[in-house]
């Protein structure tokens, strides 16, 4: 067989792995629960913000050497990141797939969304903050967005 041939087997191979695979990904979101998919939105949404405020923590602590420029892009990612979770906390989503979300976040959930607000405007001022590239100045700011992701989770977060 030619090079051509072989590279034409090839692709058609990967074509059809790549067409099944999608095909299975769609039927199993059609059978995901609006409350799996919730619950799968909220989880992908804090992994995220995870993913970009580990590193500033990092930073912060003295862990990692403070890069101003990727502190800034990691504290710009939380802060339009913070706008996600609250729309994957529908009611009826404290069931539905493996959650830590506790049930009072259903029951509380005036108290719950004003927490989620408090993230948003710290995270966003830290935002702010973090442009000026200070870490005397992005220090305390950075404090007060994780004081807020605490006291979110101490009342409504299992573990």
């Amino acid at each position: 067989m030619n090079l051509f041939k072989k590279t034409l087997a090839i692709a058609i191979a990967v074509a059809s792995v790549a067409v099944v695979s999608s095909v299975m990904a769609e039927e199993e979101h059609e059978k995901a629960s609006p409350e799996k998919m919730a619950i799968e939105y909220r989880q992908a949404a804090f992994s995220m913000i995870k993913f970009h405020f580990a590193p500033m923590g990092a930073m912060v602590k003295g862990k990692m050497d403070f890069n101003k420029d990727e502190f800034a892009k990691n504290a710009e990612a939380v802060a339009a990141l913070s706008k996600f979770p609250i729309h994957g906390f529908p009611e009826g989503s404290d069931k539905g797939a493996d959650t830590e979300a506790k049930a009072e976040i259903w029951t509380k959930m005036d108290d719950f969304k004003k927490k989620m607000e408090t993230f948003q405007v710290e995270a966003t001022s830290l935002a702010e903050v973090a442009k000026g590239g200070d870490m005397a100045a992005i220090k305390p700011q950075f404090g007060k967005v994780g004081e807020s992701c605490k006291a979110c989770h101490e009342d409504y977060k299992e573990n």
